[in-house]
């Protein structure tokens, strides 16, 4: 028997670590066909997304998916990201992070449904802030541990 992956319980536990620390969680998501993001803010094929308290409402991060409404540009949205798309976690203001690899889809995982949907974003939604790229003159941001 195959042991699952330790890609969700690090995900999970970097955002502790962050919001324990006052730190803001970030993460770095490659966008596909199953990725449900506002299209309008992807670059490249990837979108950076707050996952603070402060910015997402109903925060989900189970083993196969993170699930959150959010709004963008005052618009509400309902996201829906598979963890296997996480490319990185990390704190905003220390950018001390995680990088993981882009994973390959499995055939089982293709076929994989969607994570239930409620009946759209709560009215108490909090605002995020419009996601944006850093700098990449100024180089990587994240700094690699292992």
């Amino acid at each position: 028997m195959q042991a699952s992956s330790n890609k969700p319980y690090l995900l999970r536990a970097h955002y502790e670590w962050c919001i324990d620390n006052s730190y803001t969680p970030y993460i770095l998501v490659h966008v596909d066909s199953r990725t449900r993001v506002p299209k309008q803010f992807v670059q490249k094929g990837e979108i950076i997304l707050n996952i603070s308290p402060e910015a997402t409402h109903q925060l989900k991060m189970s083993n196969d998916w993170i699930e959150f409404s959010a709004r963008f540009s005052g618009i509400p949205h309902k996201i829906e990201i598979p963890v296997r798309n996480v490319l990185a976690i990390y704190a905003q203001e220390s950018g001390e992070g995680m990088h993981f690899p882009l994973e390959e889809i499995k055939e089982e995982e293709a076929d994989l449904p969607h994570p239930p949907t409620d009946t759209g974003p709560h009215p108490d939604t909090q605002s995020a802030p419009s996601p944006s790229k850093p700098d990449a003159s100024k180089g990587s941001h994240l700094k690699i541990i292992k």
